[in-house]
C-alpha cells in the first residue's frame, strides 16, 4: 500500500498498528504477564485484525483463537483461512448443542422474543471464552473485538460480543479497521467481507439502515446530509449507550 492511501485523512494506518502493539503488551505486562489472549474467531474484518495485532504484539504462542459455530455456519471457513494465514492456535466448539438446550428450557416458560434468540448465541459465546481462557495453564484474557462504529450506535450484544477484559479496536471506525487489516497485509476476502451477525440473515448495513460510510463520516466529521439517518444515528446511540457505562448503583458520599 502506498503512503497517500495508508494516510487518508491523516489516518496512518502503520503508526496506529505500532500504538495498538505497544499498548497490547503494556496492558498484559500489568494485567496478566504470564497469561494467554482468548480470542474468539469469526472470519470477519475485526476478530482476523484483533488476532493479527495480538500476535504481532505477544507472539502466536500466546494467542488461542476459539471458533465457536453454532451447529453449521455457512462462512466457517473464513475462520479457518485466518487461523491459518496468521498460524493461530486455534480450537473448535461447536455451541450448537448448548443454545438448543437453553433455547427449550427458557422457552418452557417464556415465549422468547426475537431479540432474546438473535443475542443468545453471542452471550453463550462469550461465556465459552471466559470458561476457556480460566481453564487453560497460565490463565487468559479474553479480547473485545468491537470497532468504534458499532459501539457508537450500540450495535453489539450487552455480555455477548460486548464484553471482554480489554478492547483492541474500540478507538477504530469500520472505515480506519479496514485500513489496518489492508497494512497488516491480511487477505481482503476477510478484511472487505460484507459485515453480518450471522444470526438475523441480514447484512450489517441493511439491519441498522445506513452505511458504515455515512456513519463513520458523522463519527469523525459530524457530517451527515440525510437527516433522517442522522436522527437516526442519534437515536440509536442515546438508547444504547448503556452498553458501554459500569453497572450504576447508588453511591455514597
Amino acid at each position: 500500500m502506498d503512503g497517500k492511501k495508508r494516510t487518508e485523512s491523516g489516518f496512518d494506518a502503520k503508526r496506529e498498528i505500532d500504538r495498538i502493539t505497544e499498548w497490547i503488551r503494556e496492558w498484559f505486562s500489568e494485567n496478566g504477564p504470564e497469561a494467554n489472549a482468548v480470542i474468539g474467531i469469526s472470519g470477519g474484518k475485526d476478530s482476523s485484525v484483533c488476532a493479527a495485532l495480538l500476535i504481532r504484539a505477544l507472539g502466536s504462542g500466546r494467542v488461542l483463537g476459539v471458533l465457536m459455530p453454532d451447529k453449521e455456519q455457512a462462512d466457517i471457513a473464513d475462520s479457518h483461512m485466518i487461523a491459518e494465514y496468521l498460524g493461530l492456535r486455534h480450537v473448535t466448539v461447536n455451541i450448537g448443542a448448548a443454545t438448543a438446550a437453553l433455547t427449550a428450557t427458557l422457552s418452557e416458560q417464556f415465549t422468547l422474543s426475537k431479540d432474546s434468540r438473535i443475542n443468545l448465541p453471542p452471550r453463550i459465546r462469550m461465556t465459552t471464552l471466559y470458561a476457556i481462557a480460566q481453564s487453560i495453564p497460565g490463565g487468559g484474557r479474553v479480547a473485545n473485538t468491537c470497532n468504534l462504529s458499532e459501539d457508537y450506535i450500540g450495535y453489539s450484544t450487552k455480555y455477548g460480543d460486548a464484553a471482554g477484559d480489554f478492547g483492541i479496536l474500540a478507538d477504530y471506525t469500520v472505515k480506519e479497521v479496514l485500513m489496518i487489516g489492508e497494512e497488516l497485509g491480511l487477505p481482503g476476502s476477510l478484511v472487505h467481507k460484507t459485515p453480518s451477525d450471522g444470526l438475523s440473515g441480514l447484512s450489517d448495513e441493511d439491519k441498522i439502515g445506513f452505511t458504515y460510510a455515512a456513519l463513520d463520516r458523522y463519527i469523525r466529521e459530524g457530517i451527515c446530509e440525510d437527516e433522517s439517518i442522522r436522527e437516526k444515528i442519534d437515536r440509536m446511540h442515546r438508547l444504547n449507550e448503556h452498553k458501554l457505562k459500569p453497572i450504576p448503583h447508588p453511591s455514597r458520599n
